[in-house]
């Protein structure tokens, strides 16, 4: 790769997560740190807006923007892949957008290219989840957005049902469902829900500002999860 189009992934992989480490950023484009170090300083020095610093982690600044990008066959073929899947597996919401955003993508490529990429024989069978667990999927996804509580009923592995109150934090697939990480009120602890067995939820109109031990982060502390590696 040119270091050109080196630094140029390097603006594009920062802009598209909250914090970026050097470490994530030189297995990405598989080159040392000290590059990616180097590059990033160089990046600064001409002026684009990344802030942090080495060994803490990158981000980009407010108001920066590249200019549109074209894209590659693979590229758009990676993207047909991914909102197949979409269409089974996330919910109606975030499918309906996925379909949208791939058909500004395609609208760019050629007639060939784009035919190229919806050639693709990459497919997700329709046996991925019920439209039930869909739109309960969704709703947990917008009350982590919008910081509102859920109550709910839940039957564990036991079939014991409790009631609970939650801050909602994340939605995890695990390849094969959903599970939802959360603060439990009712348990006053971190509780892991598998959402194919969540009933009766409801979205309330009371808010969470979630306290440093009782947020996602301090979630994957406790449990040795890397946001980088997710």
């Amino acid at each position: 790769m040119r270091r050109a189009d080196r630094l140029f992934q390097i603006v594009q992989l920062i802009r598209g997560r909250r914090l970026t480490t050097a470490r994530w950023l030189a297995q990405r484009l598989e080159v040392s740190e000290r590059t990616v170090y180097r590059d990033v300083a160089d990046l600064q020095y001409q002026g684009v807006p990344i802030e942090g610093e080495a060994g803490v982690g990158y981000r980009l600044g407010k108001g920066f923007e590249l200019p549109p990008l074209m894209f590659t066959v693979e590229e758009a073929s990676a993207l047909v892949a991914t909102t197949r899947l979409a269409q089974q597996w996330l919910d109606p919401a975030l499918a309906q957008a996925s379909e949208s955003a791939l058909s500004r993508v395609l609208s760019v490529l050629s007639a060939a290219q784009r035919q190229q990429a919806q050639s693709l024989a990459v497919y997700a069978t329709p046996f991925g989840l019920s439209q039930s667990i869909r739109l309960r999927l969704q709703m947990f996804r917008e009350a982590v957005q919008q910081q509102r509580k859920v109550i709910f009923k839940y039957g564990d592995a036991r079939h014991l049902q409790s009631e609970r109150c939650v801050s909602p934090l994340g939605c995890f697939f695990w390849g094969d469902g959903w599970t939802l990480v959360a603060w439990c009120d009712t348990r006053e602890d971190f509780r892991t829900f598998r959402i194919d067995r969540i009933m009766d939820a409801q979205l309330t109109d009371q808010t969470f500002d979630s306290e440093h031990s009782q947020s996602l982060p301090a979630y994957m502390q406790r449990h040795g999860i890397k946001l980088e590696d997710l």
